[in-house]
């Protein structure tokens, strides 16, 4: 049993593998319940990824020596970065990136990851992550309406409003949920210009509110960071 650990700013994600099979994951642990977590089934090898707590903070308050991989830019990879600035290339980028290729080799892959930004990655048939897009996330343009003008309330995202909101209220539900969809279906349209057989992945926690939205073939991978993650573990562990 392996452990693959997704640390944000406040919360982490947890996923527990046997090889390559996705036993169980949790979300949503503070740093207290992640230790508690990874202590009461102790794993052969993790993969911590983090923003907030280092490795050896993590290790630290584990209180016990575990196989543990840090990963960060310099951790090896089984894929190529041909990035600019791979110093600065987000976890969660690479990660599902890892776990695109690793579910669906030598093809053309989209990722698209729906977080607090909406990330649209390219990783092609030669596992080589090209690069992507970063864009404002759904809940991210429903605060910055609120937060810079004086009468605009704050909206709550809803699957497929209506095109024509007859309030305010409906209009910003129409504004951020139709324009997101428009984004993403423009966007993979001008990739798809360039790899006519290309596979979109969405995963992320906004995926949910446009997979049944979008044109088919789009493929709903909700733990593809995870799986990513594993990925990343077990090549590493094959490199020792």
């Amino acid at each position: 049993m392996n452990i693959v650990i997704d640390s944000g700013n406040t919360y982490s994600k947890v996923g527990w593998f046997e090889g390559d099979k996705l036993i169980r994951y949790t979300t949503r642990l503070t740093f207290g319940e992640l230790i508690e977590a990874v202590l009461a089934q102790v794993p052969e090898y993790i993969l911590y990824s983090s923003v907030s707590f280092t490795a050896s903070d993590f290790e630290k308050a584990l209180g016990k020596p575990l196989k543990i991989f840090d990963l960060t830019p310099d951790t090896p990879l089984p894929i190529t970065k041909n990035y600019d600035t791979p110093q600065t290339l987000g976890a969660d980028r690479i990660a599902a990136s890892a776990g695109a290729n690793f579910l669906y080799p030598k093809e053309d892959l989209v990722v698209i990851d729906m977080g607090t930004c909406i990330t649209y990655d390219l990783i092609d048939k030669n596992a080589v992550f090209q690069g992507g897009m970063i864009s404002p996330g759904v809940k991210m343009r429903f605060n910055a309406m609120h937060s810079f003008t004086k009468r605009l309330p704050l909206v709550e995202p809803e699957t497929d409003p209506e095109l024509i909101g007859k309030s305010t209220r409906s209009a910003m539900q129409s504004g951020v949920m139709n324009g997101v969809l428009a984004e993403m279906q423009g966007i993979i349209e001008r990739y798809r210009h360039k790899s006519p057989d290309l596979r979109v992945l969405l995963c992320g926690g906004d995926a949910a509110f446009f997979e049944s939205s979008l044109k088919p073939p789009i493929f709903a991978v909700p733990e593809l960071v995870l799986i990513g993650l594993n990925r990343i573990l077990t090549y590493n562990v094959s490199l020792q």
